[in-house]
């Protein structure tokens, strides 16, 4: 697969990059959804320092990111057992 050169902006910067083609649209969503976290951080508070609203968005990110895998945690344990049930209840009506 080819590689895409692309430029992201996030907080006024440019960083160049490259991605693959399936992977541009992500990128660019990604980079998008940090200026609007970006944005909203600092008319929510007044912060104007960027280093301080990156480190915002990232601390943000990182719980969000916390609690998803909670969540995958939870739906792979639920799912482990119930298919250990199935399995059971195959393997009495096997015999």
């Amino acid at each position: 697969m080819e590689d895409l050169s692309i430029k992201i902006k996030i907080a006024d910067r440019e960083y160049p990059m490259k991605v693959k083609l399936a992977d541009e649209e992500r990128v660019r969503m990604a980079g998008k959804l940090i200026n609007e976290k970006i944005k909203s951080y600092r008319e929510q508070f007044g912060i104007d320092d960027k280093q301080d609203l990156l480190a915002m968005v990232a601390f943000d990110c990182l719980i969000d990111k916390m609690a998803a895998d909670e969540t995958y945690q939870a739906i792979d344990q639920t799912v482990f057992e119930k298919v250990n049930q199935l399995n059971h209840i195959v393997s009495q009506s096997i015999l």
